[in-house]
């Protein structure tokens, strides 16, 4: 434990269980709801509203290889050529074999994939994948469909669930073992304030951290909280240098902040190509696959197409789907478009990149074990190797399934009793204001965004270091921080995440997947073909180590089985 937590009231109100699941992805719930199937008592934690999550705004859907004539072995290979040398290979053979029944499970949840006459799922390609297996529901609505699929489950299960609710720290025994979290519960429901759920498993499933740059793809709950709340207990975070920006945004003006409306990479998959305002398909001759191309070879060639033509979005022309396609396969997208003036049947649509995806996180092994015994995470907040350098597209609602199930499977075959929860020391920390987020969001989008320098490194680097600074002094002079609540506690973790993944862009020299170095335009195998792993110190300082290889090291923690 680092002794460092949020600025926050005392637990008011507690509640006991065997599981706490923070987040309600296709990640949380899924760990949720296969620990309860094996007996165990758990308790959903969740920021907004069981559907209100990353899951829900997913478009293109769940690759798997469920098709004829496809095999796991070639989804690997896909996956490997994504990640740029740095996937754990043995853990893509986990996601690529396990997956397909994995799928299947979840349609047994009741899950409603888009099928043909006949029956058989319908499959799409996306970028990066030689084969179509791409499961899709709704036409461009996965998201929407397994969420709600999942909600009805849990929902008609004896899960507990705590909505609105923000979390803020892990709880431990004397031994440093997981017992809980702290949550503030935002005013609704049966509890309100600051308050605790008590258990000896606590499983991450928070998200992204998008909200850390002016635009993207992310709701405004990804804020980057467990990130954060893992990094104050003392768990490693590897890879948050590799932040994936989606190649086909809606592009709604150089003025547009916040959540921006996804292009999926399946209207891209149907045949919809990538032209600047002359026509031109700049994307033709730069890679063998032109448009499918994996996320950052074609971010980085719609970046450079805008560099060089002095614009700053690109085209997406599918007006040779018609009418009727644009209204079947992709009502979503079509209705977005159109919302912003927007008719991609008689048109092209505006793109540009924008934050979408953390291909890094908390650092995990394939059980979902975090380096703080009793502490798993799974979806978009782990890192548990499958990604590498670079997240291949619709592996992220895959590696929820694959790796929760996983999860589960371990928490229900241990017998863990740790001790009672520490009574952590009153908080000394300064709290940044809301309106630091802002700050944060201008400094990361100007200095380590889709182009970044040693200069623009260093820039955001003290930018950041000045937000903390200034709320320290405030509190050593006057005694005052600002004021604890949703926003406050957003625009700290916020704040460190941000400076985790500057610190970790600074140090790997190299241009490499979805990170993109100016001075360093080079894939460095010799040098860089390794992870580097992030942990806070008690003083707030970050250390920075690289792993020796590409490999990472075992996740280690201490057994704390039939106590």
């Amino acid at each position: 434990m680092t002794g460092i937590r949020l600025n926050a009231p005392a637990p008011g109100w507690a509640i006991d269980a065997d599981v706490v699941v923070v987040g309600s992805g296709v990640a949380g719930l899924t760990a949720a709801l296969r620990c309860a199937a094996a007996g165990a008592k758990v308790t959903v934690v969740t920021k907004a509203r069981l559907d209100d999550g990353s899951t829900r705004w997913a478009q293109g859907g769940i690759a798997a290889a469920l098709g004829d004539g496809d095999t796991p072995g070639q989804h690997l290979d896909d996956t490997l050529v994504a990640g740029a040398g740095l996937c754990d290979e043995d853990a893509v053979r986990l996601l690529v074999t396990e997956g397909p029944d994995a799928v299947r499970r979840l349609i047994g949840t009741g899950a409603r994939f888009d099928t043909s006459a006949a029956g058989e799922i319908l499959l799409t390609r996306e970028g990066g994948h030689h084969r179509r297996r791409i499961a899709h529901a709704g036409g461009d609505a996965t998201g929407a469909e397994i969420s709600r699929a999942l909600v009805a489950a849990v929902r008609a299960s004896d899960i507990e669930t705590v909505e609105n609710a923000l979390v803020l720290d892990l709880l431990t025994d004397a031994d440093g073992h997981a017992a809980g979290v702290t949550l503030h519960v935002m005013g609704e429901g049966r509890r309100d304030g600051v308050g605790a759920v008590r258990a000896p498993a606590v499983v991450l499933a928070t998200g992204g951290m998008g909200q850390i740059f002016s635009a993207t793809t992310n709701p405004p709950v990804s804020t980057g909280d467990g990130v954060a709340l893992a990094l104050r207990a003392g768990a490693e975070v590897s890879d948050l240098e590799f932040v994936q920006f989606h190649p086909t945004v809606l592009w709604l003006g150089p003025d547009a902040e916040g959540q921006q409306p996804l292009v999926s990479e399946a209207v891209r998959g149907e045949g919809a190509h990538l032209v600047d305002a002359d026509g031109t398909r700049f994307m033709v001759g730069r890679h063998e696959l032109a448009e499918l191309a994996p996320r950052d070879i074609v971010a980085k060639g719609i970046t450079r197409r805008m560099q060089e033509t002095g614009t700053d979005h690109m085209y997406l022309d599918g007006r040779m789907f018609g009418a009727r396609m644009w209204a079947e396969r992709f009502p979503t997208i079509l209705a977005a478009c159109r919302a912003h003036g927007i008719d991609p049947v008689t048109e092209p649509i505006p793109v540009a990149p924008a934050a979408h995806y953390a291909s890094g996180g908390v650092r995990t092994d394939r059980h979902g074990r975090t380096t703080v015994p009793g502490l798993y995470a799974c979806g978009e907040v782990a890192c548990t190797g499958v990604h590498g350098a670079n997240r291949l597209a619709s592996n992220s609602l895959l590696e929820g399934l694959v790796f929760a199930e996983r999860i589960a499977a371990d928490i229900t075959s241990r017998t863990v009793r740790p001790g009672p929860a520490v009574a952590p020391a009153p908080a000394r920390d300064a709290l940044l204001p809301h309106a630091a987020r802002y700050e944060i969001q201008r400094i990361m989008t100007e200095g380590a965004g889709v182009l970044r320098s040693a200069a623009s490194l260093d820039r955001a680097a003290a930018a950041l270091a000045g937000l903390h600074d200034r709320a320290a002094e405030e509190l050593a002079r006057d005694g005052k921080t600002a004021e604890p609540c949703v926003e406050t506690w957003e625009a700290t973790n916020l704040c460190l995440v941000a400076r985790v993944l500057v610190a970790a862009a600074s140090r790997r020299e190299e241009t490499r997947g979805c990170h993109w170095r100016e001075d360093f335009p080079e894939r460095d195998d010799d040098t860089w073909r390794r992870h580097l792993v992030v942990r806070l110190g008690p003083e707030r300082t970050l250390t920075v180590t690289p792993t020796p290889a590409a490999d990472f090291p075992p996740v280690t923690t201490p057994s704390r089985e039939h106590r």
